[in-house]
């Protein structure tokens, strides 16, 4: 297997378990968030991150979220129920891919990838539903925010990114 040189390099699963292959994203500003359905950042979070899609999409952003349920059980639905819920209440229209471990022997290839670059003030470990990785158009994991760090407090650094 060659080595991963950036986010590009990766394949993750869509919901349906097909493979993606990320070079899709070259050229696109990535904001990577593990979800959750009922947590209590939920609501504000999939807001916030909708208004976010809706203002920079167009312009290049593309949001990249993975269900997880390792955080106290908060994303216990099938696929399909994640995505009913995401785009039902919170109008999502981004990719939200196929459900994956973000921690331990079993975490998806593209968090163990991230985590290796940018580890969290607190070791490597996500600390919860709601970690954002944000992606440079070449695929470089530039930055990672906490689960409590709004979507929308990120907004200066998606649009320096961008280049706006």
């Amino acid at each position: 297997m060659s080595t991963v040189i950036t986010i590009l390099d990766l394949f993750v699963q869509d919901a349906k378990g097909n493979d993606v292959d990320l070079s899709i994203y070259k050229g696109k500003v990535l904001l990577i968030v593990n979800v959750a359905s009922q947590c209590g950042l939920t609501n504000s979070n999939y807001t916030e991150l909708t208004k976010l899609y809706e203002k920079y999409k167009d312009q290049g952003l593309e949001i990249l979220a993975f269900p997880c349920n390792q955080f106290g059980s908060q994303e216990p639905g099938t696929n399909e129920q994640i995505q009913e819920f995401a785009c039902t209440r919170f109008k999502a229209e981004y990719p939200i891919f196929d459900k994956v471990e973000v921690n331990g022997a079993n975490a998806a290839p593209i968090y163990k990838y991230m985590k290796s670059v940018k580890g969290g003030l607190f070791g490597d470990s996500i600390k919860w539903n709601f970690s954002k990785f944000l992606v440079d158009k070449e695929g470089n994991v530039v930055d990672r925010y906490a689960p409590t760090t709004s979507p929308l407090s990120i907004e200066k650094d998606i649009k320096k990114l961008l280049g706006l």
